[in-house]
């Protein structure tokens, strides 16, 4: 439906987190997924090639990402079989966290639980900090219990831009992505990723306190 190749044009405005490199790794995972899930290695990799191509027009207009993107997927693919774009466009619409209405098909899920699983581990880390650093965030924060057990849908409510850290993005979202796969195969990727990443912050906050 879309060459790796046609997809990467999309991509020039996106953060460090988000760019293409970003895109890349969601598509091998989807792939990876959809393949033992039984899902439609096309629309897959369609959806995964495109899923992110709204994040810039979030970032200037703070349009959703997932209903731009399906937008564009749905321009770009004009011309294939309806039924198979839409079903492309309804994939990137629930890949969000976020998502009010969850993915509904396995192509859908395929796709979800690829991104989801680029946000943890040593990737996810390294993405969070990088959008910290882009944002001028400091390294560490002391979360509170409240804030940390907000659901996704209240999103960061009323935390000053400054006062978020990668911390806060790990206690608010990044912990509970394991739990919220969708997929036996997703669940399976994501177990050693969780452990690996909830090291990290317990031992980034022994540092900070000075403990080790």
């Amino acid at each position: 439906m879309i060459t790796v190749e046609q997809a990467q044009s999309l991509y020039h405005d996106n953060d460090a987190a988000h760019g293409f490199d970003h895109v890349l790794r969601v598509w091998r995972l989807a792939m990876r997924i959809a393949a033992d899930e039984g899902a439609d290695l096309e629309i897959v990799s369609a959806a995964a090639l495109l899923h992110d191509a709204g994040r810039a027009e979030q970032e200037r207009t703070g349009a959703c990402h997932a209903m731009v993107g399906a937008q564009i997927a749905r321009q770009v693919l004009r011309g294939q079989p309806a039924e198979r774009v839409e079903a492309v466009a309804q994939a990137i619409e629930q890949h969000r966290f976020r998502a009010a209405n969850p993915p509904a098909s396995p192509e859908a899920r395929a796709l979800y639980d690829a991104d989801k699983l680029d946000a943890i581990g040593a990737t996810g880390v390294a993405r969070a900090y990088a959008i910290a650093g882009a944002r001028k965030q400091r390294l560490w924060g002391r979360v509170e219990d409240a804030y940390a057990d907000r659901a996704p849908e209240e999103g960061h409510g009323d935390l000053d831009a400054d006062e978020h850290t990668p911390v806060h993005e790990y206690l608010f979202k990044l912990v509970k992505l394991k739990e919220r796969m969708l997929t036996a195969t997703g669940r399976a990727l994501a177990s050693e990723r969780h452990r690996f990443m909830v090291a990290f912050f317990e031992r980034l906050e022994q540092e900070i306190e000075g403990g080790l």
